[in-house]
């Protein structure tokens, strides 16, 4: 076979794997974008209430018990998310809302929720990745039968207003968060806990807290590079607000280095 016959054959096996890579990629951005459950398509009908605005990502999750689930307006739910009300669908579970998540929440890819008595999320709810939320636990008391078999307890969780809940937290039976509670990465949540604290840990414990004439105990290390009210005007400008805000925090970013630097110069010729 000849040199250019050869780099012939490359060419045309190169542009078909190119034209493939992007017709699978598009393709699979049409099934997302088409999969989606919206205000605006049938999966709808199967909720208690999803408001105008709210999203949930496709690929769901499993999701079951829609009638007793209620998704508050502009809520944003990821992919792979797992909401769900009772123990498996078709239940009967009376004429309540069991899992009840308000407004502009948005929920992390792969998250859990799963409600069988009482879950209130407030608005303004955000959540990392692999979050887990539930109001039902199994039962150990009996010893002589196996813990899956014991008869499962339940108390109602309540998560305020304005709450951050870090990747991988888990919300047990009973919890109840204040307003824009902080929930660290990977804590194991149970108790209730005050407006404006920062929790952690398994099990979780305050970190920091808020007093509103003595501010944060311990103190914050650093302020914020913007305010509340810059912040909700940029995020009012699509991309460009958000660019602004990017190289923002870039140059934040930068000045915090070049400070660390200058202390550990003043450190080791303080030390020479």
């Amino acid at each position: 076979m000849s040199p250019n016959v050869r780099s012939l054959r490359h060419l045309i096996k190169d542009r078909f794997h190119r034209g493939m890579h992007l017709a699978v990629h598009r393709g699979w951005e049409w099934v997302q974008r088409h999969g989606e459950i919206t205000p605006h398509t049938p999966g709808r009908r199967r909720f208690a209430y999803l408001g105008e605005g709210a999203c949930i990502g496709f690929p769901v999750g499993s999701l079951y018990g829609e009638p007793w689930i209620s998704i508050g307006d502009h809520t944003l739910v990821g992919t792979h998310v797992t909401i769900s009300a009772g123990f498996v669908p078709g239940l009967d579970l009376g004429p309540d809302v069991i899992v009840r998540i308000g407004r502009g929440c948005s929920l992390g890819r792969g998250t859990h929720i799963v409600g069988h008595q009482s879950i209130e999320i407030g608005d303004d709810v955000f959540t990392g990745p692999n979050v887990y939320i539930t109001d039902q636990n199994h039962t150990y008391g009996d010893p002589d039968t196996p813990i899956g078999r014991q008869w499962p307890e339940n108390n109602p969780v309540v998560i305020g207003d304005g709450c951050w809940i870090g990747t991988g937290a888990i919300i047990l039976p009973g919890t109840r968060l204040g307003r824009n509670v902080a929930v660290a990465g990977g804590a194991v949540v149970r108790g209730e806990f005050p407006d404006h604290s920062v929790i952690g840990g398994v099990p979780a414990k305050v970190l920091r807290s808020y007093d509103r004439d003595a501010g944060w105990d311990p103190p914050l290390r650093n302020q914020s590079v913007i305010s509340l009210e810059e912040l909700a005007a940029l995020s009012m400008d699509g991309m460009e607000g958000l660019q602004i805000l990017q190289d923002r925090l870039r140059e934040e970013d930068r000045r915090r280095v070049r400070e660390r630097a200058r202390e550990e110069d003043t450190l080791r010729e303080e030390a020479g």
